[in-house]
């Protein structure tokens, strides 16, 4: 299912770009079910443990990045504060109790928007609605919580449902600090869960990224084993490893798997200007990512093809002044940018195996890229292409840490003409 909003387009923009961007910007003002792109069996099952009370007290959402797993928390979290509260008891005329009216029945996830919380939980200020997530200090000595950042969280959800948290950390300018929860955080999460609730049945935290989390975390386990009523923690991870294990023993698991190719790409038609074609393509190489997808999209109209085609003949015929030459052109790109050349790399030679093994007229690309990947097939057999993506992987995660891009393409151009050239070294 695609998204009803256009906003999500605004994500893949570098934020020194945002002021320079034209027209009316739509802000994504709700989260429903039916605004998060794809998952739908996760869907169903959400609604599913609200509507036949099987909620638990402790939820893990963990999905990698770009899968959705935040939009789908707090879709949740707002179905869940939206949700018409239990009746009072009043006392009866033979000194018992007895409701003035049956307890309501839950209300569909597509319908919850039709009741007053949700106008309140829609905005992120229901008061019955928490959030925790890595902050920095604002100013030296400063011991700071969430609360301090909640504007900026407001409005960051709102305009990138699907971030990240290197986006989240460099929308509060924390450039290179290194984002925390703290034990500060920790006991102010303590202290608004032992309030009671406002107005819902219950009192709902979504603590973003508990891999931020460190042994201070152990300050929430009594909280997370012993809730007070109704109290529901949604915990939403990336990396199940990077948890104290145990908080994560205290926890439900919710696994949500990438996005499906279909539903990125119907989610990319509902961006203006994009092509069905593009959209396709995008979608083919963003592995269920959609905050990739975002970032690929934005450097659609880069020709790719050609920079790769220049990069394979500097390394297989023009030598070490042609790889230099390279090397000194892609690195004035940016990070960003290397990032998508290296993974539209990879995407050409995962579909040049395809082809040997599905046959060319069964792959679904662009005649240009079709032919382009039956080339790649020529110059390279299916092990030298496994071991050309291992290192295009490698090299990707080490320009996420900020790795020199001179050395580093310098060092990967050296390591495939190895690589292409001498087969023993690819089984070796």
């Amino acid at each position: 299912m695609g998204l009803q909003k256009p906003i999500h387009f605004l994500l893949h923009l570098s934020y020194s770009h945002l002021s320079q961007i034209t027209g009316p910007t739509v802000i994504f003002a709700s989260m429903l079910f039916k605004d998060v792109i794809g998952q739908q069996e996760v869907k169903q099952h959400l609604a599913e443990m609200v509507q036949q009370n099987r909620l638990s007290h402790a939820l893990l959402f963990l999905g990698k990045e770009g899968s959705g797993a935040l939009p789908l928390a707090l879709a949740f979290a707002q179905y869940v504060v939206s949700q018409p509260p239990a009746p009072v008891p009043v006392a009866d005329l033979f000194g018992g109790f007895t409701a003035m009216e049956p307890a309501p029945a839950f209300v569909h996830p597509d319908e919850i928007a039709t009741l007053p919380a949700f106008q309140r939980a829609s905005q992120l200020i229901h008061p019955d609605l928490h959030f925790s997530y890595p902050v920095i200090p604002k100013k030296s000595g400063d011991k700071p919580v969430s609360s301090d950042y909640i504007s900026n969280w407001r409005e960051f959800v709102e305009q990138f449902p699907y971030g990240n948290v290197y986006d989240w950390l460099q929308f509060i300018g924390a450039e290179n600090k290194q984002g925390n929860i703290t034990a500060d955080e920790c006991n102010d999460i303590i202290k608004k869960l032992s309030l009671k609730s406002f107005e819902s049945e219950y009192k709902v935290l979504v603590l973003w990224m508990p891999e931020y989390l460190g042994k201070e975390g152990n300050k929430l386990l009594k909280l997370i084993e012993e809730p007070p009523p109704n109290t529901l923690f949604l915990l939403v991870a990336e990396n199940e490893e990077l948890i104290l294990p145990t908080i994560l023993s205290r926890c439900q698991l919710i696994k949500i798997p990438l996005l499906e190719n279909k539903d990125v790409e119907q989610a990319l038609l509902q961006i203006p200007n994009t092509s069905p074609d593009t959209a396709r393509q995008v979608a083919g190489i963003c592995e269920g990512n959609y905050r990739e997808a975002l970032q690929l999209l934005q450097h659609a109209e880069e020709d790719w093809q050609s920079l790769l085609r220049e990069w394979l003949n500097a390394i297989l015929k023009g030598g070490p002044t042609s790889q230099i030459k390279f090397t000194e052109e892609i690195t004035k790109m940016g990070r960003e940018k290397q990032k998508q050349f290296l993974r539209y790399f990879i995407h050409l030679l995962e579909q040049s195996v395809r082809i040997r093994i599905l046959g060319a007229e069964n792959i679904l690309l662009a005649d240009n890229e079709k032919d382009f990947a039956q080339r790649l097939n020529k110059i390279a057999s299916v092990s030298q292409q496994h071991a050309l993506i291992d290192e295009l992987d490698k090299a990707s995660y080490h320009i996420e840490r900020n790795a020199n891009g001179k050395m580093l393409f310098q060092a990967l151009s050296i390591r495939f003409y190895h690589i292409i050239q001498n087969k023993s070294l690819v089984m070796a």
